[in-house]
């Protein structure tokens, strides 16, 4: 299993452009409630306890969160406990109100981060590795992290990886291009 540098590093390198990072702190999340609504759809009662498809996922997702860091996996249960608690009624809702909610977060996420890309002047990090799908919402929590002064030693090193890496890739494609 990568480290948590290592999938934010990758995820970083990406993502440098202060109008790209600020696009996907509404796009990350719309996606990632988006899609706990049709997961919600998926629900088996046992013993007057719903289990969801969303719960499950997430629980997954959350287990490795807590894997790669303890405080940011922290963080991460309260934000996605809090999404799970609002989509749930949305997912219980008629079929066409749980239809709409989904379409309008999961294509206005979509659009909302491909046009920060636009800032950024790179394609998409899930381009180049579909994982990082899930090391986004993860990087989110550390960036805010990372702006109240927690974990600096993790934000230099980061960064400084992102930036290395970046440089390849540009070195790189220089010379494809000659």
């Amino acid at each position: 299993m990568k480290t948590l540098e290592d999938q934010m590093s990758f995820y970083a390198a990406y993502h440098q452009d202060p109008r790209n990072k600020a696009t996907h702190f509404f796009g990350v999340p719309a996606i990632a409630v988006s899609l706990m609504i049709p997961l919600g759809w998926l629900r088996l009662d046992a013993g007057g306890f719903s289990v969801t498809g969303a719960l499950v996922v997430t629980s997954v997702l959350l287990a490795y969160y807590l894997l790669l860091d303890v405080p940011l996996g922290l963080a991460m249960c309260v934000l996605f406990g809090l999404a799970l608690w609002a989509t749930d009624p949305i997912a219980q809702a008629p079929l066409a109100t749980g239809l709409a909610w989904f379409g309008a977060l999961f294509i206005g996420g979509w659009i909302v981060q491909l046009w920060g890309h636009v800032y950024e002047g790179r394609k998409p990090a899930l381009v180049d590795n579909l994982f990082q799908v899930f090391v986004a919402p993860i990087f989110l929590a550390a960036e805010v992290f990372f702006a109240l002064g927690y974990k600096p030693r993790l934000h230099e090193a980061v960064q400084k990886r992102a930036l290395e890496m970046r440089a390849a890739a540009l070195n790189s494609g220089a010379r494809s291009a000659a």
